[in-house]
Parts: C-alpha cells; sequence; structure tokens
C-alpha cells in the first residue's frame, strides 16, 4: 500500500468489498467537500461506488456537468435539443440522489461545444466548484474514450487547480482504469488504460455502495437499454474495479 493510497482511504475509509454492512467512518477522518467536475450526465459512472463511499463516510459530494448532453444521441428516439437535454438533467439528480450526492448541478453548456467556452464562463462557473472544494474529481486527460468534452473538462479542472496557491488547492485526481483489466465487450473496445503504477490512490467500496451506482446506472434511461443498464456495474465491478476505483494524482 502507497503513502498516498493510504491518504484517501484517510479521507474516506471504508469496509473491505465482501462486507455486508460499512462502519461508520473514524473521528480522523473529517467529513469534507469532494467535487466531480464532468462533462455529461452519466459520467459519473465510471468512479459511481466511489462516489456512493465517499457521500456515505461523511463526505460532501456534489456533481457538477458541464452540459445536459442535449446532442444525445442515446438510445431514447428523441432529437437533440432541449427536449433531451430536460430528460438528461432529471436522470442526472436520479442518479446523484441514488449515490448519496448532496447537490447535483448543471452549467447549462452545449453538448460538444465546450471547447468555445474554455476561457470564458465556463472556466468561472467550474472554478466557483473547484477552489471551495477538497478533493476534485475528474476524467483523466484520455477523457475515459477519447471524447473531446471529457479531455476539455479535466484540462479545465487542471488548469484551475495548478493556479491556485498551495494552502487553498485542493487534491485532484484522475479516475483510471488499469491497464489489463478492461472487459471483453464491445463498448469498452476504445476505452484507454492506465499504467497501474501510476494509479496510486483507490477509494474501496462495500456491496451497499456497488449497489447504489447500479441504481444510479438504472436512472440513464435515454443513454443506455435495459440490458447494459441491468449489467454494467457489475461488469465493471468484476473486470475493472475489484473492490476499488482507481485514481491517479495530477500533481
Amino acid at each position: 500500500m502507497t503513502a498516498r493510497t493510504i491518504a484517501i482511504i484517510a479521507l474516506a475509509p471504508l469496509a473491505s468489498a465482501a462486507a455486508a454492512q460499512a462502519p461508520a467512518p473514524p473521528e480522523a477522518a473529517s467529513p469534507r467537500q469532494v467535487t466531480v467536475v464532468l462533462a455529461h450526465p452519466d459520467d459519473e459512472l465510471p468512479m459511481a461506488p466511489a462516489l456512493a463511499a465517499l457521500a456515505r463516510t461523511g463526505h460532501r459530494v456534489r456533481i457538477v456537468h458541464a452540459t445536459p448532453g442535449d446532442a444525445g444521441p442515446g438510445v431514447s428516439g428523441l432529437e437533440p435539443g432541449e427536449a433531451l437535454a430536460a430528460v438528461r438533467r432529471a436522470e442526472a439528480d436520479c442518479a446523484g440522489r441514488a449515490l448519496g450526492a448532496a447537490e447535483v448541478v448543471n452549467l447549462g453548456f452545449g453538448d460538444g461545444a465546450l471547447a468555445d467556452q474554455m476561457q470564458g464562463t465556463l472556466q468561472a462557473g467550474v472554478r466557483d466548484y473547484v477552489t471551495a472544494s477538497g478533493l476534485v474529481l475528474t476524467w483523466g486527460p484520455d477523457g475515459g474514450y477519447g471524447h473531446a468534452d471529457h479531455r476539455l473538462v479535466s484540462a479545465l479542472a487542471t488548469q484551475i487547480v495548478q493556479a491556485l496557491p498551495a494552502a487553498a488547492r485542493p487534491r485532484l485526481l484522475y479516475v483510471g482504469i488499469p491497464a489489463g483489466r478492461l472487459a471483453a465487450a464491445p463498448p469498452l473496445a476504445n476505452w484507454a488504460e492506465t499504467d497501474p503504477a501510476l494509479l496510486t490512490e483507490a477509494i474501496a467500496y462495500t456491496p451497499v455502495d456497488l449497489a447504489a451506482a447500479a441504481t444510479a446506472a438504472q436512472c440513464h434511461k435515454t443513454q443506455f437499454d435495459d440490458a447494459t443498464r441491468s449489467g454494467m456495474m457489475g461488469l465493471f465491478d468484476a473486470a475493472i474495479w475489484r473492490g476499488a476505483v482507481h485514481f491517479r494524482a495530477a500533481f
């Protein structure tokens, strides 16, 4: 176990994945603000049980989406635009409740058009949430599977955090998939992997947290069909996470 892994466990001490019920966090682990900076509703799913674990152990989890995902396409049959955006906002709220998030925020920028706002109001909006946090979680530079909006949100969060003085700088972690753990499933074929030596941070979760993640996945009905929503968290648990969601420190 590395020193940085110990630091995260001190932030959110969790029982092993085999535990039926999670213990209360020790007094030494004081609650703090955790902000999750993402592009779209459903982007929280690759780290969902970790978010549930943090919320369950007393940390205040805020999920910030830059866009409502109004471009789709998803599986809903809805045309891109405001109607789809409204449904996806509701799905994001549903998923946030399932994970125990204290707040779900959508900044309302156009899906696929975040590059046009990088130095403007998007940066200002994200900064307000990041600077009030103790821990920030986001996509890695790969954007998961290369999605441009994912990459931009990661870069923007990094730019904001690196400019803060040390005394005010939150910890910034990128979610990652350890190399060699990608499941043999077509939807995951293009996902990026990270050298496990770099993934020095881990947030363990319990069956309670995994069940919360599965409930959150069921919220995203416009994005995934029934079979995908039902099987996604089990697949990630068995193949990728194996009891802990992996991250690497930005700095």
